[in-house]
């Protein structure tokens, strides 16, 4: 009897020893995963120290080998082909046994990140609802290779090695969880690309810029407490370095194509310092992911009343994205400004993200991929001529003018008073510049155009691409 029980024991465990390993991996390293295609693209995990792993891909039935440190931690690099949407595996195995992910494509791979619009998912948020969400939903199990990760809002007051977030495909019964603004830029890449779409959402609603700072960045900062962050109190959204150590940094060397950013809401009324920082936070993300100019692409704050739908404070924080695009460099902003519908002002979260993750896609297609005939940026204003109660402004990325042309609302001038009125403004055919005039206003000094918390954009490009609010002025009102 003792024998029979021993010979069962042992058989157990042979067999156990051929299906369990103790290679453990990040929960971002799961079936269904997206690998960027044609890289290195870094792999890691834990083992037993000083084990060696063994790493195998489908794809090409090579081999790839490193060995587990003091701690555990292992880490290699694997040569991906061209992007297809083969199913492909990756087997992982140290002395213990083995573990294979399945289900696995090659194409291209992009990081999403920034508060809640970028959170908010095609399923809406109480009583927020997405425009065209449950058709998105329901057509969604087309898309064979799209495929989300979402990483859970955690915050931590040290770097974590580890984060929950597995990937899902692309089907109704997921999608309803997917970020909309993620998914429809995935959609959109899908549609340009005909190739796998992968997106890493990396998102907690609510969080500032200083959030996804490092503790190294931000002890720059003379504005910025990191006192108030201790292992006991990391519960709030707004506080400094807590998504980048929680959330951010376990998946930090994801080898990813590029990111896409939609976030600021929560440093309005902190303009001075916005464009520095998200620059600041640019550079620390591609210098940690040794990817050097990563694209980085990000969305305008929508309208929204703030403090009066008059006053200022998020037209200067939209300011701050443009100047921190300029800053940053291999960068564009996506306005959105026109999104908004009328009844939508208490509402910070709109419900227009089609548009969003549609213009993200044209981007990235013209300025990563190389599509020509995309257009993807906004008319800025370049220039202005004034001649007493007449403006003349000329703008970049309108060379075949604006729709409407006659009677375009949003403009308002001021004189020397910088008390800001209503101007009547028309396209001048020619040059597609814009004429402005005001019976208000004797001798105009300043112009400005949507530069207000609350007001809903209504000039176009040819390609439907909104003007960019704007002012000429640099009073503090």
């Amino acid at each position: 009897m003792k024998r029979i029980v021993f010979s069962v024991v042992m058989l157990l465990g042979l067999l156990c020893g051929t299906t369990a390993s103790a290679v453990k991996l990040p929960d971002i390293f799961s079936d269904n995963m997206v690998l960027q295609q044609q890289s290195n693209a870094k792999l890691w995990g834990w083992s037993k120290a000083g084990s060696t792993v063994t790493v195998k891909t489908s794809w090409n039935n090579a081999k790839y080998t490193a060995k587990a440190g003091s701690n555990g931690r292992w880490e290699l690099t694997v040569a991906t082909p061209k992007a297809s949407f083969d199913e492909q595996t990756i087997t992982f195995s140290d002395a213990e046994g083995k573990t294979t992910l399945k289900n696995v494509m090659i194409g291209e791979v992009w990081l999403c990140s920034g508060q809640s619009n970028m959170e908010m998912p095609l399923d809406g948020f109480w009583t927020q609802p997405i425009e065209g969400s449950n058709q998105a939903i329901a057509y969604s199990g087309q898309y064979k290779g799209l495929r989300m990760a979402t990483i859970p809002k955690r915050g931590s007051a040290v770097p974590e090695d580890s984060v929950s977030g597995k990937w899902k495909t692309s089907c109704p019964e997921n999608a309803a969880r997917f970020g909309a603004v993620a998914y429809f830029f995935a959609e959109t890449l899908t549609k340009l690309l005909n190739v796998p779409i992968g997106i890493i959402n990396c998102s907690w609603g609510g969080s500032t810029v200083e959030g996804w700072l490092s503790k190294e960045w931000l002890q720059k900062y003379p504005d910025v407490d990191l006192k108030q962050v201790t292992p006991t109190n990391v519960s709030g959204m707004s506080e400094p370095m807590i998504m980048y150590n929680g959330q951010l940094h376990p998946i930090i060397g994801y080898t990813i194509k590029g990111i896409a950013w939609n976030q600021g809401e929560s440093n309005v009324g902190l303009d001075k310092t916005y464009a520095q920082h998200l620059a600041d936070m640019v550079k620390e993300w591609r210098e940690e992911w040794g990817e050097g100019n990563l694209p980085f692409y990000m969305v305008e704050i929508p309208p929204y009343i703030y403090s009066g739908e008059n006053n200022t404070e998020a037209a200067l924080l939209r300011e701050s994205q443009h100047k921190s695009a300029k800053m940053i460099g291999n960068c564009g902003v996506v306005s959105t400004i026109d999104l908004m519908k009328p009844y939508e002002t208490n509402d910070i979260h709109g419900s227009r993200k089609q548009p969003i993750g549609e213009r993200l896609g044209f981007m990235a297609a013209a300025k990563t991929y190389g599509m020509n005939g995309i257009a993807c940026e906004s008319p800025e204003f370049e220039s202005m001529k004034i001649d007493g109660k007449t403006a003349t402004l000329h703008f970049s990325n309108a060379s075949d003018g604006f729709t409407p042309n006659r009677d375009l609302k949003g403009f308002e001038v001021a004189g020397s008073d910088s008390v800001f009125h209503a101007a009547h403004a028309d396209e001048i055919f020619d040059t597609r510049d814009i004429k402005l005039t005001c019976n208000e206003v004797d001798k105009i000094v300043a112009v400005r155009y949507c530069f207000k918390n609350w007001e809903i954009g209504t000039v176009h490009s040819m390609r439907w691409l909104p003007l960019v609010p704007f002012r000429t002025d640099n009073w503090s009102k």
